[in-house]
């Protein structure tokens, strides 16, 4: 494709950060594995963005998190060890960000 391109997906008229009570259960061994919270307020198409308050346990990482449904944050951890380990329950502050235009259609701008 020629030149550069830029979605213009709109302005941000909420930002926040929040640190949800969450609790992970175990996630088995050498696996990927999503696992979903409530997060009150939270919708699809939020923009998120994340900052661990401690190191989680050796072995495990965070490798995204997402909005899954209204009000529901999904975390995946991956765990690259030879034995089931459980994520630190509320270790988490989440930068959540939402564009005015969320689910609408605006045409690329040619930059």
């Amino acid at each position: 494709m020629p030149g550069k391109s830029t979605s213009v997906i709109g302005n941000i008229v909420l930002s926040q950060l929040v640190q949800p009570v969450i609790t992970p259960v175990a996630v088995l061994t050498v696996a990927t594995a999503e696992q979903t919270f409530t997060v009150g307020g939270l919708q699809v198409g939020d923009f998120i963005n994340y900052q661990l308050i401690a190191p989680l346990v050796a072995g495990l990482s965070v490798i995204g998190m997402r909005v899954t449904a209204a009000n529901t944050l999904g975390i995946t951890f991956v765990n690259t060890t030879g034995a089931s380990l459980t994520p630190t329950a509320n270790n988490y502050i989440i930068n959540v960000d939402r564009f005015d235009a969320v689910g609408t259609s605006l045409p690329a701008v040619l930059v």
